[in-house]
């Protein structure tokens, strides 16, 4: 049976592959920097010998866009340096390597959903990170990288648990609203990615490495994203809309970050669902765990 590693597995879409690991024919090593250092490359070694993954699954990354400015050492050593270091013990291993993105790698000028093969232009340290450790990623021979947006899930912190847990504290929330993008749940990216993995397993001609994309379809504001949040779980707080200007951040965020998926649909068969109908099924899965 094929062994596949998945790193950062305590964040948001390790903890969905994590969930959705019971129902796939693989064996999973799961870890997190307690378990793997994935920034020391003795580690990488040393853990990659023993283990010897057939495909590695990158979740772990440096995620916290506007602590990110005045960060820069440890963004770099955690979004680069460690993909570097993955890519090295894949390459020695002929391990799969499936590297997570983002849409801020661009800059957000764009009026039309962006492909594969638009220029990016990150504008943010967070973003000028991911963006380098998409080349890095890409020199291992058998990569693939995903790019995605606006991620959420039932697990960890995120924009919706935030706007339902300010909803139920206060009567009314600014949210901007020239911020264009996709909400995608974790759960769902995280079944894309089981997909891929398992449509190569079965065939290796099947594998097409390089970029691909990768959100929930649909089109949407934060502030169009706060109220379906609002409305599906039944609160009564009022969503103003604001503009960026009127909520400065020290990280400068696309204003439109939409991605064409048209490619991974395409190339793996990919079926994916609307943002809303994905956001019904993760407040409803959130409802049910506090009702345990």
């Amino acid at each position: 049976m094929k062994t596949i590693l998945v790193t950062g597995a305590n964040g948001q879409l390790g903890s969905e592959l994590k969930k959705l690991s019971k129902n796939v024919k693989f064996d999973f090593v799961f870890t997190d920097v307690d378990e793997l250092d994935i920034t020391d490359i003795l580690a990488c070694a040393a853990f990659f010998d023993n283990v010897r993954p057939d495909f590695v699954i990158n979740c772990a990354a440096y995620t916290a866009v506007d602590k990110a400015e005045s960060e820069k050492r440890i963004v770099w050593k955690i979004n680069v340096d460690a993909v570097k270091n993955l890519v090295i013990s894949c390459s020695l291993h002929g391990s799969y390597l499936i590297q997570i993105s983002t849409d801020y790698v661009f800059d957000g000028k764009s009026s039309v959903p962006y492909v594969e093969r638009d220029l990016v232009a990150p504008q943010s340290e967070y973003g000028k990170s991911k963006a380098a450790a998409e080349l890095e990623a890409l020199t291992c021979p058998k990569s693939l990288v995903i790019r995605t947006s606006w991620l959420y899930s039932t697990f960890g912190n995120n924009f919706v648990k935030t706007m339902i847990r300010m909803g139920q504290q206060r009567e009314a929330l600014n949210v901007v609203f020239d911020q264009i993008g996709t909400p995608t749940y974790a759960e769902d990216l995280a079944s894309a990615i089981l997909e891929i993995v398992g449509k190569i397993d079965s065939d290796e001609k099947k594998f097409a490495g390089g970029l691909f994309h990768y959100s929930n379809e649909g089109v949407c504001s934060w502030y169009d994203f706060a109220c379906a949040i609002m409305k599906l779980c039944g609160s009564k707080c009022r969503i103003y809309p604001i503009e960026t200007s009127d909520y400065p951040t020290p990280a400068k965020r696309p204003k439109y970050g939409v991605l064409n998926k048209a490619k991974i649909k395409s190339t793996y068969e990919i079926d994916i669902n609307h943002w809303y109908s994905s956001l019904e099924k993760m407040i409803d899965a959130l409802n049910r765990v506090e009702t345990l």
